[in-house]
């Protein structure tokens, strides 16, 4: 795909605000024909630029009221532990991002859970990848949250 200029950018941004907009819309706030737009959308795609489109829900509302962040230190540090650790997030759909880090800490995954008691089963579960430490934060009050990037 060619470098992203200025009217993919509004594309992008416009998108990634609001996901129920035609392409008729996205070209008419681009100054686009709807042909160009939607071309332009599809370079997207199959540059991987666009990684899906969803809606976002609001967990609270769905019941899953606690969202906790868990750190994780392993004293494993070969595939086959890592492997294993992999499918046993991935079966967990309380677990909504898994990532790597760098530092003191190895892992650090965002969960949504109903209560404690629903935070004890999935402690409960993710344990089983026979982790060295794991602590626990709870989401007291989310002050900001986007899923936008700042394109």
């Amino acid at each position: 795909m060619n470098p992203i200029d200025n009217k993919d950018r509004e594309i992008l941004r416009l998108m990634q605000g609001d996901g129920n907009l035609s392409i008729g819309d996205i070209a008419e706030r681009c100054n686009l024909s709807k042909s160009a737009c939607w071309r332009r959308i599809q370079n997207f795609d199959e540059a991987g630029i666009i990684k899906t489109r969803t809606a976002i829900l609001n967990a609270e509302s769905l019941g899953l009221a606690l969202t906790v962040y868990i750190s994780v230190r392993t004293n494993q540090h070969n595939v086959d532990w890592s492997q294993r650790f992999k499918e046993i997030t991935h079966q967990l759909n309380n677990i909504l991002e898994v990532h790597r880090m760098s530092g003191d800490l190895d892992y650090l995954i965002k969960a949504v859970v109903i209560d404690m008691k629903d935070f004890d089963r999935l402690y409960q579960a993710l344990i089983k990848a026979d982790l060295y430490d794991v602590s626990s934060s709870f989401v007291m009050e989310e002050l900001k949250a986007t899923t936008q990037l700042p394109i």
